[in-house]
């Protein structure tokens, strides 16, 4: 499972604060187990909100050709001498 991002974070911990905040208003619950049932259902919705909030992930495509240098990634090229044989492998922990 991917890490959650800073957003789906945010839009968790907000959820559930606000979400208690208001449930604890209009419930006006005052016994311990009333208040552990809206906590709980406070974050029960939170994880649901931080698990399903979209993650914006930009399409990786061809950069364009005025693209600045930064966007560009070098073109690996072999070692000097180095056949392509030499190469498989090399980055198995052998």
């Amino acid at each position: 499972m991917p890490r959650p991002t800073a957003a789906q974070l945010v839009y968790g911990c907000a959820t559930v604060v606000l979400v208690t905040f208001a449930l604890l208003l209009v419930s006006g619950a005052s016994s311990s187990a009333a208040v552990g049932a809206v906590c709980l259902a406070a974050l029960a919705l939170g994880v649901l909100v931080a698990v399903t909030a979209p993650t914006l992930h930009r399409a990786r495509g061809p950069v364009p050709a005025g693209a600045p240098r930064a966007y560009r990634t070098p073109a690996r090229t072999p070692r000097e001498g180095e056949a392509a044989e030499e190469r498989v492998g090399r980055h198995v922990g052998h």
